[in-house]
């Protein structure tokens, strides 16, 4: 059996993986250098209970591929040789207001009946976990089994684990996906035409540009997200500090990452004073001993956005042999290993090993 990835971010090259260590052959199509999109722009957070607001079909598949990270970064460091920056850090949510604390004392209170590790703390608590936190905090919550990866050394890992298990990586366009008889033949790819017998669309936010498949530019929107990278000699910080939609992760080597935006403006990877300040005004707010530290880098990544805030995953209805791995959103990192291993299953004809008619691609055309 031949597949054709198209798209070399981490969901794309996690698949491809995926596949050749089963025995399938496995060629990566992507515009660009791999993993130099949304994939290397992310924060790295693996944090399902701070990011989910509900139980559900999503929150499910996040805690199923948190789970497997520990075991999916060991085999990618065995098979690469390189060290993937996997850190068990903890992760502190936390409140400036009642509001935002009544909030968080709800969500505790419904993944601690799920049998998950979620805890109270008040603002003096916070404080004695994190001392550099502002005077202002009144309380947070705090998730021990969400962590961080480092996605700018994740990548190499695994784009090198991939290629040691004979994946090949071609780059230019894809321009469709060909089919005849209901049946997918291949890809155009710059004009020669690539015979597969599966496609995988994971081409991230580009996915609904490639034609020959049912997805249009609503289904899949970029969505920009602007970040900074800060970097102190000394540790401020050691837990993934989250507040609303922002989040401060320390890295190892003392640099930390600051995020993010989420603006629907296109294609449009430009670094804005608005955008810039947002984050800023957010880091400050949350640690005030940050307004010395040097900014050491800005930039921005599109996520693959859609609507309804939910992956597209399976086989479309109308094509055999076309499977979908797109709209991850600000997800992609933690989702890898998960999407890798259903995709796989359900390219070997397998029943996957969980549900994933919540996130079919159909139902945008229903």
């Amino acid at each position: 059996m031949k597949a054709l990835v198209v798209g070399g971010g981490i969901i794309g090259t996690s698949i491809a993986l995926e596949l050749a260590t089963n025995g399938i052959e496995v060629v990566v199509l992507d515009k660009a250098t791999p993993g130099s999109e949304a994939s290397q722009a992310a924060a790295g957070m693996l944090a399902p209970q701070a990011e989910a607001i509900r139980a559900g079909p999503m929150f499910e598949l996040m805690l199923r591929s948190r789970t497997l990270y520990p075991k999916w970064v060991k085999g990618l460091e065995a098979l690469s040789g390189l060290e993937v920056g996997y850190l068990p850090s903890g992760l502190l949510h936390v409140a400036f207001d009642d509001a935002e604390a009544h909030a968080l004392d709800a969500r505790i209170s419904w993944q601690q009946a799920h049998g998950l590790r979620a805890k109270w703390l008040t603002g003096a608590e916070t404080r004695q976990r994190e001392p550099a936190l502002a005077e202002a905090v009144l309380a947070a919550a705090h998730f021990a089994d969400d962590h961080q990866v480092d996605p700018r050394k994740l990548m190499p890992a695994l784009l090198m684990a991939a290629a040691r298990s004979s994946v090949t990586f071609r780059a230019g366009t894809v321009r469709s996906v060909t089919h005849a008889n209901g049946k997918v033949t291949g890809v155009d790819f710059e004009g020669e035409l690539l015979y597969a017998d599966v496609v995988i669309l994971a081409a991230g936010a580009w996915s609904a540009l490639i034609t020959g498949t049912p997805l249009t530019p609503r289904d899949v929107r970029p969505a920009r997200g602007q970040l900074a990278e800060l970097h102190s000699p000394l540790p401020l910080i050691t837990h993934v500090l989250k507040s609303g939609p922002g989040y401060l992760v320390p890295r190892a080597d003392g640099r930390l990452i600051i995020g993010s935006t989420m603006e629907l403006v296109g294609y449009d990877k430009q670094v804005t004073t608005e955008g810039l300040a947002k984050i800023l005004v957010l880091a400050l707010r949350l640690v005030p001993a940050l307004a010395n530290v040097p900014v050491r880098a800005t930039w921005a990544g599109l996520r693959p956005w859609t609507e309804d805030a939910l992956p597209i995953l399976g086989e479309g209805e109308g094509v055999s042999g076309l499977v979908f791995a797109t709209g991850h959103f600000r997800n992609g990192i933690l989702l890898a290993p998960l999407t890798a291993r259903l995709v796989g299953q359900i390219v070997r004809g397998e029943k996957p090993g969980l549900d994933v008619m919540p996130f079919h691609p159909a139902r945008f055309s229903r």
